[in-house]
Order: structure tokens, then sequence, then C-alpha cells
């Protein structure tokens, strides 16, 4: 080796290297950034949700589990706990450092909801039994041991009139799959044979026995869940049997078809159906839960209904309306009663998947009509 110096100070011969370009192999090595971060979340009760994270060349671990005003924690090991007191969709960030300011970063959202919570599930969303300017009219709250004679079960699968009760829903409706059950009416669909039909459920009407025109009307319920299923809560005037559908006028307080594609498990649907001058008309608006679905807990659907409008709220906020004055909406100022029932299939929501579990229930708290005096 040559030297630039013959200066023969050993204690200078890294500085007369390094100057001379001598040598390339002292260069600093840079400190890999991590990779491969694996995170897992594990729901382990009461709110208390653990966190498992491992990543390849990873020093140390900073966590963020999503409160408002939080900030990213270092923490020791591979795993943490954290304990929520809320409801509500939260996003866990986890970052992997080989430094301070190396790092990669993977994300996991969890919900609390009651089940997660540890809750009871009855505890949800409800309204008062009394409005200004409104008097209780008519109500059934699901507290006796039986079921109301204002209902009737309507039996079967439509046919031969309307098989597939005019939707090609796939369930034949028996009474037996409904009952009542620590103060809520439950509709319980199945897989099972009955007739031709591969599954069972209920269908319920107060036809002939509680008809009503305006007014605000509550329904506190929590629905089932999954692709395939169709509850609904909903009216059709009173004089079908005289003009048939649509010219009785439909009023759906609320639909929801289930499954977990476009957040349909967590949208609620409102709409209503008429004839137009002899062609059929419908019009219709939907929401979405902030987090969660509507099976998680109970939401209670209305409407606000009066000689000029029809308005849509879930849990007290309004999300559609219709404008009902003009001519040829008349369908809208006549009696309608109520319908109860939770379809299988049919050309809306489509089929039931290989995933979809059963049973499934919809569970009515109360149904109330309040009408101005």
């Amino acid at each position: 080796m040559k030297l630039c110096s013959r200066n023969p100070i050993l204690a200078l011969l890294f500085f007369i290297l390094v100057s001379c370009g001598g040598s390339d192999s002292l260069d600093p090595v840079p400190t890999p950034l991590p990779s491969n971060l694996q995170v897992t979340v594990d729901y382990i009760g009461d709110g208390i949700v653990k966190v498992d994270f491992t990543a390849t060349n990873a020093v140390f671990f900073k966590v963020n589990f999503g409160d408002p005003g939080s900030l990213l924690a270092k923490v020791d090991g591979n795993s943490a706990t954290h304990q929520y007191k809320d409801k509500g969709e939260f996003t866990i960030v986890v970052q992997a450092h080989s430094e301070e300011e190396k790092f990669v970063v993977d994300t996991e959202k969890v919900i609390m909801n009651n089940e997660n919570l540890g809750l009871d599930p009855n505890t949800g969303f409800t309204t008062p039994d009394s409005y200004p300017g409104y008097e209780l009219v008519w109500r059934d709250e699901f507290d006796s041991p039986t079921i109301s004679d204002d209902w009737t079960f309507e039996i079967g699968d439509g046919c031969p009139d309307l098989c597939g009760w005019g939707n090609d829903e796939l369930e034949y409706y028996k009474a037996e799959n409904t009952s009542i059950k620590d103060g809520f009416l439950v509709i319980t669909a199945k897989r099972e044979s009955a007739g031709s039909r591969q599954y069972t459920s209920s269908r319920l009407i107060t036809k002939g026995k509680q008809s009503f025109t305006y007014g605000r009307i509550d329904i506190r319920a929590v629905m089932p869940k999954g692709q395939g299923m169709w509850p609904a809560l909903w009216m059709l005037g009173e004089n079908i049997d005289e003009v048939g559908w649509p010219r009785c006028g439909e009023i759906d307080i609320m639909e929801m078809v289930g499954g977990t594609q476009d957040n349909n498990d967590g949208t609620v649907h409102g709409t209503v159906h008429w004839d137009n001058a002899g062609s059929y008309a419908n019009y219709g608006g939907s929401t979405e839960l902030e987090y969660g679905t509507l099976a998680d807990e109970p939401h209670v659907y209305s409407i606000i209904w009066d000689a000029q409008k029809i308005v849509w709220l879930l849990d007290d906020v309004e999300y559609h309306v219709i404008d009902i004055t003009p001519a040829g909406l008349e369908e809208f100022h006549k009696p309608h009663f109520f319908i109860m029932n939770v379809a299988v299939g049919g050309r809306w929501p489509g089929n039931p998947s290989p995933n979809t579990l059963f049973p499934q229930d919809m569970r009515v708290d109360y149904i109330r009509v309040f009408q101005k005096p």
C-alpha cells in the first residue's frame, strides 16, 4: 500500500487512509428498513383488545389505539392491550421501527358495539312515548307472552297467485317462526324445508285491524344480517283487495338487504311505491350507520307522515323525504296497515351465500303510532 504521507505516526493512519481514498470498507452500513409487518387483533371482551405484531429488522414498535386525542406510544415487546369505553369504529396504528426515523406502518379497524363492550345487547337508541302536539293512538310493546290479536299471519310462499310473494323470494312463511322473548317480537329465518322451499320465516300484518292515515310512526328493532337476508317494516293501502298493487300504495318504513358488500348490513332504505297513470313508480332514499351493522343493537326506524310529505328518519335523524301533494299521489292520503317480515332471497338481495349463517332473527321492541288531535 502506498501512503500519501511519509509521517509514520500510527495515530494518524486512519485519517491518512480516509483522506487518500484508500479504502471503502470502513463506510457505515445503513440500517435496513423493517419489512413484513404482521398485525393481528383479538377481541378479549369488555372492550379489551389485544394486538400482536411482528416485523423483520424491527427494533421496537409504536402503537396508537385510535381514541380521540391519543398519540403513538412506544411499547415493550410484540404485543399491547387496550380497553375501549365508548361505542364506535377505531383505527389501530402500528409502526415497526429499525430506527426512530425508519419505520413501516400498518392499520387495523376495530368495532366497539354492545357485544364487544360487554353491554346489554338491548342497549341502543330509543324514542319517547310522547311528542308535543301528538297523541299516542296505538302501540304494541310486545310485553305480553302471546302475540296481540291485532296481528294476522300470512302463511306459505305466495303460490299459486303470487309465487315468491312477487319478488322471487325463497322462503315459506310459518307462524311457528315468530315468538315473544324478553319484550321483543322475534321473527326467525331458518334454513329448513317447507313445501318446495328450503327456507322458512314469518310475515305478520294488521290488515282489517289497525290501519292509519298520517302521523308519526316509530319502530324500534334489531335486524338480521348476511347475504340474502331481506327484513322489512312497511305498510300497504287498506284498499289493496279492491284496487290491487301498486294503486293501493306502499310505504316502506325500513328495508335492509343483507351482506357485507357496500355496507349492506349497515344500510337502511326508505321507499314509497305507487301507480303513476297506469305505470309503476317508486321513490326511495337510504342512509348508512357510521359504524357496525343494523344487527348490532336496536335502532329506531320512523316516518313522519302528513298531508304534505312523508319524512324518513333513522334514530330520529332525517335522511329522506317525498312531497305527496302532487296529483297522482292520492294513495298516500288513505289508510295503510302494517307488515313485518323477514324474506330470504329475492330479486333485490339475491340468494343467500354459503357464508350466510342461519338462523337469523329480526327482533322488534315496539311499534308506536302518534297522530295530531
